[in-house]
């Protein structure tokens, strides 16, 4: 997706964001924040949205969150403020692209529902694993394309729509997987449907 689309497209969801994807997604943002509280450190979460995740992380875990949509921020930063979340560090406006910390930065790097956002995503794994400590976390949860059946069929269908809707229905798992210095370790659907994938991955020690 190119940038000025899902400035356009998260605009148009950050009022109903919550209500509307924000519940399908749910079982996703729950499962990967749950694995973070058993393993703690200090987390950055790539695009935070409207902050959905951040009352589930433990008041121990060290968060950061980032995201493209000025829009998105507003409503994630006004959540900590009525929720009390000291445990989240900060909340900025950053490119997933560049991302804006130094190396080695976080025990664990997140993004949930947005790697087939973004324009770029082998140059975002990229950052993320930059950002990674040797020896940490990379989690991923996101719909990727399927080879057959119907739904596969339906996917490619809405496939030319991915700058209206906000995502690509028919992203290729493939496309996260190319960073060298990480290993893919584990990987489940989290649906009856299989609809959302989580993905562990470590980077090289």
């Amino acid at each position: 997706m190119k940038p000025d689309a899902i400035t356009t497209s998260y605009r148009r969801w950050a009022p109903i964001y919550d209500m509307t994807f924000g519940r399908i997604t749910h079982a996703g943002r729950r499962h990967a924040t749950r694995v973070i509280n058993q393993t703690g450190g200090r987390v950055l979460e790539v695009g935070v949205g409207t902050g959905l995740a951040l009352p589930h992380y433990a008041p121990e875990i060290d968060v950061t969150g980032i995201d493209f949509s000025d829009e998105m921020l507003e409503r994630a930063r006004a959540k900590v403020a009525q929720e009390g979340l000291s445990h989240v560090r900060e909340l900025r406006q950053m490119d997933a692209r560049s991302l804006d910390f130094p190396d080695a930065s976080f025990d664990i790097v997140v993004a949930m529902h947005l790697i087939s956002v973004v324009p770029d995503p082998e140059q975002v794994m990229a950052e993320m694993a930059r950002v990674c400590k040797p020896g940490g976390q990379i989690l991923l949860v996101n719909h990727f394309a399927r080879d057959e059946g119907w739904l596969a069929w339906l996917e490619r269908k809405f496939a030319p729509l991915a700058d209206f809707i906000g995502w690509h229905s028919n992203f290729p798992k493939e496309r996260v997987l190319g960073v060298r210095e990480l290993q893919l370790v584990e990987e489940k659907p989290l649906t009856a449907l299989g609809l959302f994938t989580y993905m562990k991955m470590t980077k090289a020690a």
